[in-house]
């Protein structure tokens, strides 16, 4: 009786390094299923723009709508930031269960899971962009076109990717436990410096510094197809905290795959 002898050069690594939408469509209903992730994506964004309902000068017209549709665009920027980053965190969680080592006995390319957990955090940053969207066109306050209401999510949705590195390169970079407990209080404090929750005058010195912060440039940008106003410095913040968060990641996932 024979035993027939592997080779281990003979191993085949997966198409597209091992990239599987069945892995893919697991992880998101994982993710719905958490309570917790299903506030934060649907029910804090939209709670908070309700907030601010009470507003007396939400008619007031800014650029192409109301001041009304400039809150509901930044409310549903900081929601998909939140959401999105909280799913980026999920990585510390798995490295600290031994589940990153398991997947790294596996032909699954790193490159590929990382690729994976950032289409799953676009995912939900969608779900609470479109909370905040169907919230605010049930209420009726945002006056806007409707094409620039399309343009306004779909920009939001497109800013959501660096705030998804952002959360993998924490995820990363600390422990599982404390991840979202520095990404909470940080993205709140950071939404306020850049210009997100209270309108900074220009010319102040805290408009300056809000210049420099991860929120500035993706909040521009997010606001442009409304306001009509994006300068360079905005969209030159945006590609570099993507460039940071993006290597750092990067930076962080070589050294974890690295190990034995």
């Amino acid at each position: 009786m024979s035993t027939a002898t592997l080779d281990p050069t003979a191993r085949r690594v997966p198409r597209l390094g091992g990239f599987n939408l069945t892995v893919l469509g697991i992880e998101l209903k994982r993710m719905l299923r958490n309570r917790r992730t299903l506030f934060f994506t649907m029910v804090f964004p939209a709670a908070l723009f309700l907030s601010f309902g009470t507003a007396a000068n939400w008619n007031d017209d800014v650029g192409h709508g109301n001041v009304a549709a400039y809150v509901m665009v930044s409310m549903a920027l900081y929601g998909a930031a939140l959401t999105a980053a909280a799913s980026g965190t999920q990585v510390a969680l798995e490295r600290a269960l031994g589940w990153s080592r398991q997947l790294r006995l596996t032909p699954l390319n790193p490159t590929a899971y990382i690729v994976m957990k950032a289409l799953l955090a676009l995912v939900l940053g969608a779900v609470a962009i479109t909370a905040v969207n169907l919230v605010g066109l049930v209420q009726g306050k945002p006056d806007m076109p409707a094409d620039v209401w399309v343009e306004c999510a779909l920009l939001t949705l497109a800013c959501t990717s660096v705030f998804a590195a952002l959360g993998l390169f924490v995820g990363y970079l600390v422990p599982g436990e404390n991840a979202m407990q520095i990404l909470g209080p940080g993205l709140a404090l950071l939404s306020f410096l850049g210009n997100v929750f209270i309108p900074i005058d220009e010319g102040s010195w805290i408009y300056t510094i809000a210049q420099w912060t991860p929120m500035y440039g993706v909040a521009e940008i997010s606001r442009y197809p409304l306001t009509g106003d994006l300068g360079w410095i905005a969209c030159v913040n945006a590609a570099l905290w993507l460039a940071v968060f993006v290597g750092g990641a990067a930076w962080k996932m070589a050294q974890d795959t690295a190990r034995v």
